[in-house]
């Protein structure tokens, strides 16, 4: 299977810069999850590799206690970004819908947000950095999208507003 997807990559264009490409190998331990338990949900993630390379986020999302959301975040020395437009990731998801975060700084308090549906194939998402907008707490903040030049955090989040199960495969992620 991991060979298909590496056709699937062979497609894609030159001038591109690996943020994560995982394998059977990939050390993850820099990967964490946040649930809404840090603000007394019960949803309840979890982040490993499968037998074939691929990261795997998956779970339970429950409303429980205003609960409703997982996360699994990656947080690496900051990249420049100045000559990519967009960020591009080959995963397979479950037909749900899920959000892709990035912060240019931990050290603000919001995200910039892109929602993508998720097909239940292994599909190709790209993002143009431009249309990422800055969202905190769920809540879109009225400042402009993202323009910046750096990255130090990727996330991907599930909170759909509802009880359900989650899986999400992930091959590699880069930046275009």
């Amino acid at each position: 299977m991991k060979y298909l997807v590496v056709l699937i990559m062979a497609t894609s264009s030159m001038h591109s810069q690996t943020i994560f490409d995982f394998n059977a190998n990939s050390d993850i331990q820099y990967w964490r999850i946040v649930d809404d338990i840090v603000m007394g949900g019960r949803s309840s993630g979890t982040f490993d590799l499968s037998e074939d390379g691929f990261g795997i986020f998956k779970g339970t999302v429950s409303l429980e206690n205003n609960g409703g959301f997982s996360s699994v975040r990656y947080q690496f020395t900051q990249k420049s970004i100045k000559e990519y437009t967009a960020i591009k990731i080959l995963l397979k998801g479950d037909g749900k819908k899920y959000q892709f975060r990035i912060k240019p700084s931990t050290t603000i308090y919001y995200s910039y947000v892109y929602p993508f549906k998720t097909s239940g194939e292994w599909q190709e998402i790209k993002i143009p950095l431009k249309d990422m907008y800055p969202a905190f707490r769920g809540r879109r903040l009225n400042q402009p999208n993202f323009s910046g030049a750096y990255i130090e955090q990727i996330v991907f989040l599930i909170g759909n507003k509802k009880a359900e199960d989650f899986m999400l495969l992930i091959d590699k992620i880069e930046l275009q």
